[in-house]
């Protein structure tokens, strides 16, 4: 059986800060960006500082947006969401896929500037969408 094509819209890629917490009154747990769409995002974290799948979380972060030209402007999100899949990279990271309560008001990797895309990695490939994770099955480490 084929994999079906869940993805709406491309993801850019790139690796910033992500600051995360249950509760944004609560320590504030650093993770590092993979990739973002507007309905979700995916990050790496250690290990002993994961959130489980299912769990509620408060994320900050910024994402490139793109002008007319050769430049970018960082905007600021904070966004509540769900994470909806954690996978293994190594005995001490893993990769979480959240997905927003609310989207962004853009799509982060639909660009218009070619150039951007030689900063920013696009992606494309169809492999697993960790920003459109609505209908995947979490994944639980034991």
């Amino acid at each position: 059986m084929e994999n079906a094509e869940r993805r709406i819209e491309k993801r850019l890629r790139y690796s910033w800060p992500v600051w995360f917490a249950e509760n944004f009154n609560d320590m504030l747990t650093q993770g590092q960006m993979i990739d973002v769409s507007s309905r979700g995002a995916a990050f790496s974290c250690y290990a002993d500082r994961c959130p489980w799948p299912g769990q509620h979380i408060t994320a900050r972060f910024s994402v490139p947006r793109y002008d007319q030209g050769d430049s970018f402007d960082l905007e600021n999100f904070i966004r509540e969401g769900h994470i909806c899949r954690v996978d293994e990279i190594s005995p001490f990271v893993r990769r979480v896929a959240i997905q927003f309560a609310e989207p962004l008001p853009f799509k982060p990797g639909e660009t218009d500037d070619v150039d951007a895309e030689d900063v920013m990695l696009i992606d494309e490939n169809p492999a697993e969408d960790a920003a459109d994770c609505a209908s995947a099955e979490p994944i639980t480490l034991s």
